[in-house]
């Protein structure tokens, strides 16, 4: 499995993704994107829809892309990667490419839970060889924090605000890693930004087997949270801690969690450290919601711990 040695020297031969960016400080996706691209040692090509990534790392003149990368509409990212892993295979069984070549797609949560869901399930039903890295922030950042299908339950969000009608978004969010498994493809994964060779091991992992591949990554944003700009590692940390966002993976229908918290740690010390959920500490209905989010948190753990004990075994 990749070490962080093993990820540096991988970057000292050329790096994939470059400073110079125009991300905003503090955000999580660079060392997420970073992390993906050098823990494959292949060539790679990468898609990414309309998003924070796009916007920040493409802005004519300049690219913070050192590999072959493609721009593509909101809601088609998995339909482009797939059209273009086809003609590569096409080229190779023609004899025109010798060479193994990989294609990662890099999307948000909007581009994948809402806008491109579509065009992602038929790829993945289709069985394209590609892996897909959903950078999950948790709502649409770029275009000015709405919420989407990822955003937490009770969180603010500018289409979904605090008032006298409703306190932050009224849904829970979709559980998208487990849509993902309904597909049948061979690797399925949630990863955090606060454990990156985690991370890394897991595209290791997933690049060994052949088809669609999968990796939902809570990738943490001071600018939709309302959190300190030096603190998404220790956001992240805690949304694991809390069990609300667990690591785990799914390979060929086996269950793994790769960390299990040694401590019951209350999803109420991860909401309160964020701006986006601070009038939930204001009165007793804000109480209320948060047992809410509580009790959610503890149904999908324990749902979890079952397809593990079900469906385990090693991968």
């Amino acid at each position: 499995m990749p070490s962080i040695k093993v990820l540096a020297e991988r970057e000292e031969r050329g790096v994939r993704f470059t400073g110079g960016h125009t991300l905003c400080a503090g955000c999580a996706e660079p060392m997420v994107v970073r992390t993906v691209l050098h823990a494959i040692p292949d060539p790679v090509v990468v898609a990414s829809p309309t998003g924070c990534l796009e916007v920040a790392t493409s802005r004519f003149p300049g690219t913070a892309w050192n590999v072959p990368w493609i721009h593509v509409a909101f809601e088609n990212a998995a339909a482009v990667i797939s059209g273009v892993e086809a003609a590569y295979k096409a080229l190779k069984k023609r004899g025109l490419i010798d060479k193994r070549v990989r294609f990662v797609v890099c999307a948000g949560d909007g581009g994948t839970y809402d806008i491109g869901l579509q065009a992602l399930s038929g790829a993945l039903e289709r069985g394209h060889d590609f892996l897909y890295v959903c950078l999950n922030n948790e709502a649409y950042m770029n275009t000015g924090v709405q919420r989407s299908s990822a955003t937490p339950k009770c969180a603010a969000a500018t289409t979904a605000p605090v008032g006298d009608v409703i306190l932050g978004k009224p849904q829970e969010r979709k559980d998208l890693t487990e849509i993902v498994v309904a597909h049948g493809i061979p690797y399925v994964a949630q990863a955090a930004v606060s454990h990156l060779i985690d991370l890394a091991n897991k595209v290791e992992r997933a690049m060994k087997y052949e088809g669609p591949k999968f990796i939902n990554v809570l990738t943490t944003c001071p600018l939709g949270w309302r959190t300190p700009r030096d603190s998404a590692i220790q956001q992240a940390k805690l949304a694991v801690e809390t069990r609300y966002w667990p690591l785990y993976e799914v390979i060929e229908g086996r269950y793994k969690i790769n960390y299990k918290p040694k401590e019951r740690v209350p999803v109420e010390e991860w909401l309160k450290t964020q701006g986006r959920f601070r009038h939930l500490f204001r009165d007793e209905q804000g109480k209320e919601l948060m047992a809410q989010i509580q009790a959610e948190v503890d149904r999908r753990w324990e749902a979890l711990l079952a397809k593990e004990q079900c469906f385990g075994g090693n991968g």
